[in-house]
């Protein structure tokens, strides 16, 4: 299986790009945000989820673990495929996902191509309860080389901070789900991405209202 490509963009599509590392071409599926941020004849490195079946294979790729994680993710719910999927990871962001899940926005969801209101809800429903996808790279499936490539996107990163809030939360006690739901209410009351224990001080006091 493919779960990394290192190489130059050779050609953008409408819906896939031709990544070339070291003389080969991989044609890569993605999503319209995905593409948007890429340029031909520049350096990339995108995180792939393999699709293998009789007759193709087909290789997805994402800018980031958590982006290819919400992927795989989002396809354990009834009626979603990998182009629902794609659909709406370009709408939103894998915090702003997580959030609209947490929140039961299904609006939010339905916003992407192909999510009409029942499948938005069934998402929700599907999602709920469920820790956030933390994917292969955090596991240590990869060599350490590419498991410190993931360490460094995700220091930092508002996504790393809200998960360890949740865990904090069930670690207290408060099942997945409202834990999910106090952190995503908590966040929005900072302007920016506020520390761990600050988001934790916050989330609990929503689970007290």
């Amino acid at each position: 299986m493919i779960g990394l490509l290192k190489g130059m963009v050779a050609a953008i599509g409408e819906d896939a790009a031709l990544i070339e590392v070291n003389g080969v071409g991989y044609v890569a599926q993605a999503g319209a945000r995905t593409l948007g941020r890429l340029a031909v004849g520049e350096a990339v490195t995108l995180y792939v989820e393999t699709h293998v079946r009789e007759d193709a294979i087909k290789l997805f790729g994402f800018l980031s673990e958590e982006e290819r994680g919400w992927f795989v993710h989002l396809q354990s719910a009834p009626g979603v495929g990998a182009k629902v999927a794609l659909a709406i990871l370009d709408v939103l962001s894998p915090t702003e996902l997580a959030d609209a899940i947490a929140l039961e926005d299904r609006a939010a969801i339905a916003r992407a191509n192909g999510v009409g209101p029942k499948l938005a809800a069934r998402i929700v429903q599907e999602m709920a309860g469920k820790a956030a996808p933390r994917g292969f790279l955090s596991h240590g499936a990869l060599a350490p080389a590419a498991s410190s490539i993931a360490r460094a996107a995700n220091d930092g990163g508002g996504a790393g901070v809200r998960s360890e809030a949740v865990s904090a939360l069930v670690n207290l006690g408060i099942d997945q789900a409202s834990a999910a739901r106090a952190v995503a209410a908590a966040a929005k009351t900072f302007k920016d991405e506020p520390p761990t224990g600050e988001l934790i001080r916050a989330a609990l006091r929503e689970t007290s209202r």
